[in-house]
């Protein structure tokens, strides 16, 4: 490369250091075989110092264009009135410095976002423009995943997913008057408008491939947003209705929680030391999960009387010790939709029973061999045995118990989160 080393690893610190505030970054669902002799493959590959399947640690180059920015949101480390030391990536520098950390083996792909400079448009013209050099001047096929930048022109978005992998416009805060008042000079229909555009462009292309096997793909590994948690008052109610609503009407991939990190002195906002809400982004995860893969409805876990999650327990141990009616369930007879409601059961153990009781009736030596975590599940369910048995216990009761025997790994950390803004 012909550029200057040090003006390069100083644009490089400051930009990958101001990109650490953006979870979104997975590459699950994309699939990118390079068959031209070119560099890279995301097949199975993943980004951010995730884990595959087989247990690879996999990563990519994470940074910002820029972090000059038009916008004054209070939440974010680089709105335009913050005093931090800026800096600007040419699309050219982007490209050199992903083909070169490639080819040392340092990473398998690019996640590339931008601070909003001159216009929406200005800036994702020149995001894409990275993109559609690594793909047709360097015939890279490792993984691209870009920001979509709000109130970027439909035109833009299009070309954008003929070049990433993924596409993902950043929600930011939960809701409408949460935005209002920490970002009033951005509009909710910005975020929603290219949301909706890559959804239908990803429907129309998938229903053109059918048809033409020789039609693009489009953002293959779809998109994905992140929400903060905690600059806010929103429950957990808010945020997870939100979340629910982008699954549903923008068909997301992922929705990622982020924990708010305090970066400035405003009285909208948590004052500077106040502690990350870790433990509360854990849960919403946890929340997330079981709504997605375990048939949960989000007003089962939150609603008006129920606003925001149990810190001592995770959501699924929380639902059911408020339901104990539902209980116990008879491991040896419950189908999949029952058994997966059982705190200490995950999908894999669930399938593991529905084979096993093929068999045999199952005792709690033959659940133990599976898997199941009968710390807890031993409270909720019933086999071949009478041991353990705890059919006249109140809710109250057995989280006194279960929480005896545990040792949660934020707890220590765990101060009082959900009062803040009380």
């Amino acid at each position: 490369m012909s550029l200057s080393f040090d003006r390069i690893k100083e644009k490089l610190n400051i930009l990958a250091d101001a990109a650490k505030y953006d979870v979104s970054c997975s590459s699950s669902g994309s699939v990118r075989k390079n068959s031209t002799k070119g560099l890279g493959d995301s097949s199975g590959m993943g980004i951010c110092h995730s884990y595959t399947e087989d247990g690879r640690c996999v990563s990519l180059l994470k940074i910002l264009l820029t972090n000059h920015c038009i916008f004054d949101c209070a939440y974010c480390v680089t709105r335009k009135s913050n005093d931090v030391q800026r800096a600007a990536f040419k699309i050219q520098e982007v490209v050199d410095l992903t083909i070169n950390f490639y080819r040392r083996n340092y990473i398998e792909g690019l996640f590339l976002s931008s601070g909003i400079f001159k216009s929406p448009d200005y800036t994702m013209e020149r995001l894409v423009a990275v993109a559609k050099k690594l793909r047709l001047e360097e015939n890279f096929n490792g993984y691209i995943h870009l920001k979509s930048i709000p109130g970027a022109s439909d035109e833009l978005m299009r070309e954008a997913g003929l070049y990433a992998d993924r596409l993902s416009v950043n929600i930011e805060i939960p809701t409408i008057s949460g935005l209002k008042l920490l970002a009033p000079d951005k509009k909710h229909e910005d975020f929603t408008k290219p949301m909706l555009k890559v959804k239908n462009e990803i429907i129309q292309y998938k229903s053109e491939k059918k048809i033409i096997k020789s039609t693009p793909k489009y953002a293959p590994a779809g998109q994905s947003t992140q929400m903060i948690v905690g600059a806010t008052g929103e429950s957990d109610k808010d945020i997870m209705y939100s979340a629910t609503h982008y699954y549903k009407n923008y068909n997301m991939k992922r929705v990622y929680y982020s924990g708010y990190v305090p970066v400035a002195e405003d009285n909208r906002l948590p004052a500077i030391g106040t502690q990350v809400p870790m433990l509360r982004e854990n849960r919403l995860y946890q929340t997330d999960w079981l709504l997605r893969f375990y048939g949960f409805g989000v007003q089962e876990l939150l609603n008006n009387d129920h606003p925001n999650l149990d810190m001592d327990v995770d959501p699924k141990l929380g639902w059911a010790l408020r339901n104990m009616q539902y209980f116990p369930v008879d491991i040896n007879k419950a189908d999949k939709s029952v058994l997966a409601r059982v705190p200490g059961l995950g999908m894999k153990s669930v399938h593991k029973i529905i084979n096993a009781r093929r068999f045999r009736n199952l005792n709690w030596e033959h659940l133990q061999k599976i898997g199941v975590a009968l710390n807890r599940a031993k409270y909720f369910i019933v086999c071949e045995s009478n041991k353990w048995e705890h059919r006249d216990m109140e809710g109250t009761k057995i989280k006194g118990l279960i929480l005896q025997n545990s040792v949660g790994k934020f707890r220590k950390e765990y101060s009082n989160q959900l009062q803040l803004f009380s």
